[in-house]
């Protein structure tokens, strides 16, 4: 029986509730950071990976393919799954899944294990992502949805580092997955053993209308066309950031003339930047609210995106603007995220989050992957000019969608 089934969690006083939520927040807090650490595992190994088991480069695309559908397809049917057996559950066997995934992962002895492999990880990581970002939407403040998103890029920053050192070392790229597994294993145990917190999640935040002593919100009748525009905002974004963070590296080197190393360096930087502005982003997204923090991300990300495709100004300059696009693209995902909550009744906003998750994954494999095939025909400098026009697209359908919620 989970510890927390037990008596210091069973009395409802305010007291003990308080600090139930207490010890709940710091496992969602856990859980975002696991979800951003196996992001590592196919990108920085697949060098070693494929010199080890002998595969073309683009073999890879079989792999993230995999990962893409089934996160895409678990995300899809998320909602059905939080109400017939709830998130805490969800998570738990989630997070074991992608733990289970992992460890097999290190002891593949062929291509085809790997291809195998990846399926249930795919499948975890689009089944906790929905769950989590729903659960949050639904209970805590767009400070916790921006700092909790900002503690997932603390994951993605972690699992490189995992993997780089035991590529560094004598594991290799199977020491270094089974590594980050046992991670995940070990916050599947916790996940477990917690599930009863679950039961007791605080109540839906007040709202700053409620708060200035006005009326609750009142939903409007919900429109067919904001089911559908809520995840066309979502394809747009994933798709603008990372678009940028794919082929960052290869126009500054191309068109830029910076070095390869010091590319990498900046391309670190601009996910660093995004990391801290969601941070940043949380100390005041109580007071702004989650609309207007998104349009003045989205303009700051237009602004940056701009700087970074002008190929005449200094470089100085190109690489200032790709700074500000990582910090305005910080609190979109998770403040639009948040937002879903208010916009729609809690039956189709759980609905519609798995729709934005699946919107998400196919905005960050599909549309960037097409910016490759632009670059081809056109040439590398039509790519920013792209994300620049995406991120125009994206405000106005942010508009429609505030028109019509």
């Amino acid at each position: 029986m989970p510890f927390c089934a037990g008596p210091l969690f069973a009395a409802h006083t305010p007291k003990t509730l308080e600090l139930t939520h207490l010890f709940l927040l710091g496992i969602v807090y856990l859980s975002f950071i696991s979800l951003g650490l196996p992001d590592a595992v196919i990108g920085v190994a697949w060098p070693a990976i494929r010199q080890d088991m002998n595969q073309p480069l683009a073999a890879v695309g079989i792999l993230t393919i995999t990962i893409t559908l089934c996160a895409a397809a678990s995300s899809w049917l998320s909602s059905r799954l939080i109400e017939r057996v709830g998130t805490g559950l969800i998570t738990a066997a989630s997070c074991l899944m992608t733990a289970l995934a992992l460890l097999g992962f290190s002891f593949a002895p062929s291509f085809g294990w790997l291809v195998a492999m990846v399926i249930p990880l795919g499948l975890g990581a689009g089944a906790v992502d929905a769950s989590l970002n729903q659960f949050v939407a639904a209970h805590y403040t767009s400070r916790h949805m921006n700092w909790l998103h900002g503690f997932w890029g603390v994951g993605a920053a972690t699992g490189p580092i995992i993997m780089g050192l035991a590529l560094a070392g004598e594991g290799g790229w199977a020491g270094g997955a089974r590594h980050i597994g046992l991670a995940q294993l070990a916050l599947a145990v916790v996940l477990w053993a917690t599930l009863a917190l679950w039961r007791h999640s605080p109540q839906k935040p007040i709202t700053s209308h409620e708060a200035a002593g006005e009326s609750p919100l009142v939903f409007k009748p919900v429109a067919t066309q904001a089911l559908w525009l809520s995840p066309l905002a979502f394809l747009l974004y994933v798709a603008a950031e990372m678009g940028t963070y794919l082929w960052a590296a290869s126009i500054l080197v191309t068109n830029r003339g910076v070095t390869l190393p010091e590319a990498g360096v900046w391309v670190s930087v601009y996910f660093g930047s995004i990391t801290v502005g969601r941070f940043s982003a949380g100390l005041f997204s109580n007071r702004l609210g989650n609309r207007q923090i998104v349009t003045l991300g989205i303009s700051l990300a237009a602004i940056g995106a701009t700087l970074f495709a002008m190929p005449a100004l200094p470089n100085a300059i190109n690489l200032v603007g790709l700074v500000l696009m990582g910090l305005g693209c910080a609190p979109v995902f998770p403040s639009l995220m948040h937002e879903t909550a208010r916009r729609f009744p809690a039956g189709t906003a759980r609905k519609v989050i798995g729709w934005q998750m699946m919107a998400a994954y196919a905005g960050g494999s599909v549309i960037p992957a097409a910016f490759g095939l632009l670059a081809t025909w056109v040439g590398l400098g039509a790519v920013m000019p792209t994300v620049v026009l995406t991120l125009a697209v994206l405000c106005l359908t942010v508009r429609r969608l505030n028109h019509l919620t």
